[in-house]
């Protein structure tokens, strides 16, 4: 890529793929048209990278992308290239405000996905969501000092409202508390967000904020959505995100995301490129 060139960059869960975690023919086909328009495309998630690894493969995807809702930025071989981890006085805040209110928290470490009890709440979902199983552990403090995210999961959305509360008052200026999922609270890095993604992502391509495009449904797009030039918010997005967004889309359940790439998308750049 070239200075000042364009870029667009798409959330997956909730906004690339369906709500069973499927990438359609009509995102596959999005991809190819990206690809033939000469737009460059990454993504950006709360995953952890290798649960990331089969949509980056699938959509094509080349430029370093951004997992842990930022946290990470890795290249598509999955190769490390930046990294914000939890401070390990604020990691320990956040697991006993999870454990006092009781919910049971995950933490992904070490390239792992850790939790105490393989009977707690969402575990199927994510594991169908990453690909991988979690590991069972006794506690947390073997890693400690070099936490990626620490996830506050429960089918209880009251009780995780009150938690997420908790946890941005108990961790105000030491972490970053994100919902991204109404079933998931995820604590990470102050600089682990998804506006410090796309920054980090335009920066190692050359591409121009004012010329990236992004995509997203829940409150952690957000960050990204005030840094880029134009956001997208997916149809079943809360109010609050579409009032933040530049225009909104379809829901994934009806192909937004491909409806976006087709409407939005790929007019905006057009429009954007010098006339001869």
């Amino acid at each position: 890529m070239t200075p000042g060139a364009s870029l667009f960059v798409s959330d997956i869960d909730g906004t690339l793929v369906t709500p069973d975690k499927q990438l359609t023919p009509a995102a596959l086909q999005a991809s190819a048209d990206l690809k033939a328009a000469d737009l460059p495309f990454s993504v950006v998630s709360a995953r952890p990278p290798r649960g990331m690894a089969k949509v980056v493969a699938a959509m094509g995807v080349t430029l370093p992308f951004a997992a842990f809702n930022g946290g990470s930025i890795v290249d598509p071989t999955l190769g490390l290239l930046q990294a914000h981890r939890l401070a390990p006085e604020a990691a320990a805040k956040a697991l006993a405000v999870m454990q006092r209110a009781g919910v049971k928290p995950w933490v992904f470490a070490d390239d792992a996905w850790l939790l105490t009890d393989t009977n707690g709440p969402e575990i199927q979902r994510e594991r169908r969501t990453v690909g991988f199983d979690p590991t069972l552990v006794v506690d947390f403090e073997a890693v400690l000092d070099r936490i990626d995210k620490i996830v506050a999961p429960s089918a209880d959305s009251l009780l995780l409202d009150r938690v997420e509360a908790e946890l941005r008052a108990a961790l105000a200026g030491v972490a970053n508390v994100e919902r991204s999922q109404a079933y998931y609270i995820d604590v990470t890095h102050p600089m682990a967000n998804k506006g410090e993604a796309i920054r980090a992502i335009a920066a190692r391509t050359g591409a121009d904020l004012d010329r990236t495009i992004v995509i997203g449904d829940m409150t952690n797009d957000l960050a990204m959505f005030r840094v880029a030039g134009f956001a997208i918010a997916m149809g079943q997005a809360p109010d609050a995100v579409k009032a933040a967004a530049g225009a909104v889309t379809a829901a994934n359940t009806e192909d937004g995301f491909a409806k976006a790439v087709t409407s939005l998308v790929l007019p905006r750049l057009a429009a954007m490129e010098p006339r001869a």
